[in-house]
């Protein structure tokens, strides 16, 4: 397979390459590839819980079991922060 990568990539990798770390370009990018992998299958368990608590939050709400509105955005803004600083 032959990837054409921008320039800033490239150096990237040379760069990476140049710190003894890696042998080549394949080295640095199967380990990019290993990362990206391990963030997908995080991302996603973290996506299954999230649907598992909204299931739950809808089902409370359909039996009455309702909090302050404020209080339920603080909580989701302050954990769509965390989420966002943890991915990237």
């Amino acid at each position: 397979m032959n990837i054409q990568l921008k320039a800033e990539y490239e150096q990237f990798i040379q760069t990476r390459i140049a710190t003894g770390r890696y042998e080549n370009a394949e080295d640095v990018i199967i380990k990019a590839l290993k990362l990206l992998e391990e963030w997908e299958k995080g991302y996603q368990e973290w996506e299954k819980e999230t649907e598992k608590k909204l299931a739950a939050g809808l089902a409370a709400v359909e039996r009455g079991e309702i909090e302050d509105a404020g209080i339920v955005m603080g909580r989701l803004e302050e954990k769509l922060r965390l989420a966002r600083e943890t991915q990237g």
